[in-house]
């Protein structure tokens, strides 16, 4: 199951916010063995929502995305999505008893606005938040959070444990190393001699520019057992090369 990462707004694009999404959810999901496949940043605009909840619910894809749940009128992720699903939203049933009881124990009014938080598309079920207890939404593989870092990201890790433990892999790893005044083409047949052998196992090269000597960031992911295997075949084949390298 590929993993993608939706974030939503304006702000982003604009540059009056910085994205804090991207690196957590890349670092989250490799602490569980998983990876993200995709990410993209969408404004505020109804149709260009639209368009991208359409394509990525076609999909299998595990998807999360951040922003767009507020209640004020700029807050467009609800909408968009029900209209992806050619559905509608509605007020959900348990969202309504959480929030009166956010309003009773801060002493705020149930108007017509706050009832705006919990009205999601049709058939959505919650998402607990463990800051001010207000949810976001799933629809399928698809989980919707605020754009807040401190609520999103304990609820993503929520969805994780609870919907998806299959999918962590404690047999994960990814192992590299610098290898020294080499240039790529000189690593590409050990790439392929390497996707040949572990079909299972994603190799990596990441070029830095130096301008004294070039350099490569070489790496294998993939199952523990595996990885390990093919790192030692990966240093066998940079000395047949000749071809120094340092640990990482």
């Amino acid at each position: 199951m590929r993993i993608g990462l939706i974030i939503v707004g304006d702000e982003i694009l604009s540059g009056r916010r910085q994205d804090k999404h991207l690196p957590h959810v890349v670092d989250m999901l490799k602490q569980r063995g998983l990876l993200l496949s995709w990410s993209r940043v969408v404004g505020d605009d109804p149709e260009l929502l639209v368009d991208t909840y359409k394509q990525s619910l076609a999909t299998n894809d595990l998807v999360f995305s951040t922003g767009g749940i507020g209640g004020t009128p700029d807050d467009l992720t609800r909408e968009a999505v029900a209209a992806a699903l050619d559905s509608h939203t509605e007020r959900h049933p348990e969202g309504i008893e959480i929030l009166k009881a956010f309003c009773e124990q801060h002493d705020r009014k149930l108007t017509e606005e706050r009832y705006r938080m919990i009205t999601f598309p049709k058939g959505s079920t919650l998402i607990p938040n463990p800051v001010n207890t207000i949810p976001g939404f799933s629809v399928g593989d698809h989980h919707f959070v605020p754009g807040f870092p401190q609520m999103a990201w304990p609820m993503m890790e929520w969805v994780l444990e609870t919907k998806y433990p299959h999918l962590i892999d404690t047999q994960y790893d990814e192992q590299a190393v610098m290898v020294l005044n080499t240039y790529e083409s000189a690593i590409i047949p050990i790439m392929e001699k390497l996707e040949k052998a572990y079909p299972a196992v994603k190799s990596f090269s990441l070029p830095i520019i130096h301008h004294e000597q070039p350099k490569i960031e070489f790496g294998v992911k993939g199952n523990t057992l595996e990885v390990k295997a093919a790192m030692e075949d990966v240093k066998a084949a940079l000395k047949d090369i000749g071809s120094e390298w340092e640990r990482l």
